[in-house]
């Protein structure tokens, strides 16, 4: 028997892994645990099925489904938003009757039956036509009472309040995109106000759950020069309100900070990941979490944009965005959209309901989800290749390796504190996440298709 290294790893694992950092390939460290995998797999939205569950949900593990946009046009009518569930706002907030919740308790139902926990946006859906009309858009006339009617909310779903619910739902975000005209027609100081009042009371009256926001539309000018005056503006914001909030005049609780990105390039989703929490850190909000919770594959200039979110291009983005988000400062992540109606759903076909590839990088990421430790993992010498790993505590392991290149790429992979030969499951435009053995040779050689998703499982020790 070999003697042991100090790491763990025998003296053979040990030459391999040095070996593999020296030439182009991936190199995974099971014996070394960095942390816990993190649920980013949450999306937006869902098809609504009125309290059914939704089994390709607990297929793929969805996290936390997060109700922005829900159903269609202003929230469907009666899902969701504020003046669906509450819709005189004259009526008195501690009274029942006046709330509508009917609808919405249907879909929450079927969403917790699918496994998924609720990430809630209090505030109404974006109206693109607002030229035309504003309709909901507008800043409450009386932010205190708007607070009250967010708590009635929370006290329904949580507290079993008017024939509610124990759900036990965390996140609370106050509202979303206020820089953009067709989500606020008010000022910055007005959505400023109203995320005090409706925060501090939210926090003074249920200290257990987490508010925060604001769903930043995000910061394309932080690496992108020719951005236009708004889409700049939105950088100043995010200064003007961690000012605010941090302030001692107008304190209010953060304790998550959410924002959002449409790109081609995972690499710049953690450039303003990044940016979030340098710009958390230096307001002293060390505590407060960095959420991503709107992010797809959108190619402004193909016309076809709609079908490749759907296709190999977006499941290979969405799947490489999983390896670097996990090592990276981003604490959650909600993909937009689920819902098949919407363009940007890329989990579903419509009207069939089939599932696209996209979903199957969702399912596979989830693999590592549920072996729940990150270990050590790193690519070298290789461009737009993209690895995660994970084990359990039985011995059980996977690594999930992301090629976004048009092309077939051949590479080295190395895996110590790790036994037995694995399964190997592709997804790529003639696989569905379905095992296929001879893309690993017996030296270690993987052949990645191209622009596709490869998960190599790892059995159990015994």
């Amino acid at each position: 028997m070999s003697k042991k290294a100090l790491n763990g790893i025998d003296d053979g694992a040990a030459n391999d892994l040095r070996e593999a950092q020296n030439q182009p390939g991936v190199a995974v460290n099971f014996a070394e645990p960095v942390g816990k995998i993190k649920p980013l797999h949450g999306v937006n939205n869902s098809p609504v099925t009125y309290g059914e569950p939704l089994p390709e949900f607990r297929d793929a593990g969805i996290p936390y489904v997060r109700l922005h946009d829900t159903a269609g046009a202003f929230g469907g009518t009666y899902f969701v938003d504020i003046p669906n569930l509450f819709p005189d706002f004259d009526a008195d907030p501690e009274n029942p009757a006046a709330y509508d919740f009917a609808y919405t308790d249907a879909y929450l139902k079927g969403l917790t039956a699918s496994g998924a926990k609720i990430f809630y946006r209090l505030g109404v859906t974006i109206e693109n036509n607002w030229r035309l009309k504003p309709h909901r858009i507008y800043p409450p006339k009386d932010n205190d009472k708007w607070a009250r009617i967010c708590a009635g909310i929370v006290r329904h779903y949580n507290d079993g309040w008017a024939d509610g619910f124990h759900y036990g739902i965390e996140y609370w975000e106050i509202w979303n995109e206020p820089e953009n005209p067709p989500m606020w027609q008010g000022t910055r100081e007005q959505y400023f106000e109203l995320y005090r009042a409706a925060a501090n009371h939210l926090k003074r009256e249920f200290p257990g759950i987490k508010v925060g926001g604001y769903a930043s539309c995000g910061f394309y000018a932080v690496n992108r020069p020719d951005m236009s005056d708004f889409y700049r503006s939105f950088v100043t914001y995010f200064d003007a309100f961690l000012k605010y909030v941090t302030a001692p005049a107008t304190a209010a609780p953060l304790d998550f900070f959410s924002w959002h990105l449409y790109t081609t390039d995972p690499r710049e989703i953690i450039l303003h990941g990044d940016y979030v929490t340098k710009k958390l850190t230096e307001y002293g909000l060390t505590g407060t979490e960095n959420i991503f919770n709107e992010w797809n594959y959108i190619d402004g200039t193909n016309p076809d944009r709609w079908d490749a979110l759907k296709e190999m291009p977006g499941a290979a983005f969405v799947a490489a965005a999983f390896c670097l988000m996990q090592a990276s400062s981003i604490d959650k992540a909600m993909y937009y959209d689920a819902l098949p109606t919407r363009l940007y759903c890329g989990l579903y076909y419509f009207p069939s309901l089939k599932l696209t590839p996209a979903y199957y990088a969702f399912k596979a990421y989830n693999e590592l989800y549920r072996l729940g430790t990150a270990v050590a993992v790193e690519c070298r010498g290789l461009n737009d290749i993209y690895a995660a790993a994970a084990r359990d505590d039985r011995g059980r392991g996977a690594v999930l390796i992301v090629n976004r290149n048009n092309a077939t790429m051949t590479i080295a992979l190395r895996a110590s504190g790790q036994q037995g030969t694995p399964s190997c499951l592709v997804l790529d435009r003639s696989h569905q996440l379905t095992e296929a053995e001879h893309y690993l040779d017996a030296d270690g050689r993987l052949t990645l298709p191209p622009l596709s998703v490869v998960l190599l499982r790892f059995p159990d020790r015994d």
